[in-house]
């Protein structure tokens, strides 16, 4: 525990010398929030059945702009374990007496603290721009539980990706797909009006009961026992699966 305070406390001073690539990772939801529902608001929403232009599509697109925001933080801590990994830093702790698994836990730790710090940023644009929850606080603190284990598994899976690419440059690049997740989900357009094989990815992928969970506990829409149920099984698979991996290419990669 205490190696893994100090590798966190190393993380985050990283973070906040070298903010360029917190910032990126907060640029890109904003980006897309201004970019849907500043320039294709009025006609995604009349398209789902909204009548305003940024009060209802904003509802709408709100929770998958702030799963993004999720995803996107992952970049960061794909890149901040490559550089270890490649730079040679690690070599150096294998040398003293420190524990092996309190890298990779102050990377997680460190990567899950910054994403929350832009999630919090990227709600803070949403309703500056119209986005307006309903939920009470109970409501906004199982929000913030699912976006907490959201961002701890995508952390983990992370931090995998950071070990077995060849350079930060890879390593930046790994994360890509799973920031984009969310639009081919439930999480700019409703499923049901997508065509037949995209509509079947789009009902069958993680990211679209954790978006419709979000939304329920946001905006007060339907939400069954069982969606949140997957949502959170899907969480717990995700960190189970990019914890396993993560300390499998941590352990070869120290015992090479």
């Amino acid at each position: 525990m205490r190696d893994s305070v100090i590798m966190l406390r190393r993380n985050l001073l990283h973070a906040r010398r070298y903010p360029s690539m917190t910032i990126s990772t907060v640029a890109m939801p904003v980006l897309m929030l201004l970019l849907f529902v500043g320039v294709f608001g009025g006609a995604l929403g009349t398209g789902i059945g909204g009548a305003s232009y940024v009060g209802s599509y904003v509802d709408y697109v709100g929770p998958g702009i702030i799963l993004m925001a999720a995803t996107s933080g992952s970049v960061a801590t794909a890149v901040s374990v490559s550089v270890d990994m490649t730079e040679g830093i690690v070599n150096r702790f294998r040398t003293m007496a420190i524990s092996r698994t309190a890298v990779l836990t102050g990377h997680v730790v460190g990567g899950v603290i910054q994403t929350m710090t832009s999630i919090a940023l990227v709600v803070a644009v949403a309703l500056l721009m119209g986005f307006r929850p309903t939920a009470g606080p109970l409501d906004w603190l199982g929000a913030a539980g699912l976006l907490l284990a959201m961002t701890f598994a995508m952390s983990w899976l992370a931090a995998a990706f950071g070990l077995v690419t060849k350079g930060p440059e890879s390593a930046s690049n790994a994360p890509m797909p799973l920031m984009f997740l969310p639009m081919l989900g439930s999480g700019f357009v409703p499923p049901e009006q997508m065509p037949g094989p995209v509509r079947w990815f789009a009902e069958h992928q993680p990211f679209t009961p954790i978006i419709e969970t979000l939304r329920g506990l946001l905006m007060g829409t339907p939400l069954s026992a069982a969606t949140g149920a997957l949502a959170l099984g899907w969480c717990a698979l995700i960190s189970l699966t990019g914890f396993l991996w993560a300390r499998r290419a941590f352990s070869r990669a120290v015992t090479r």
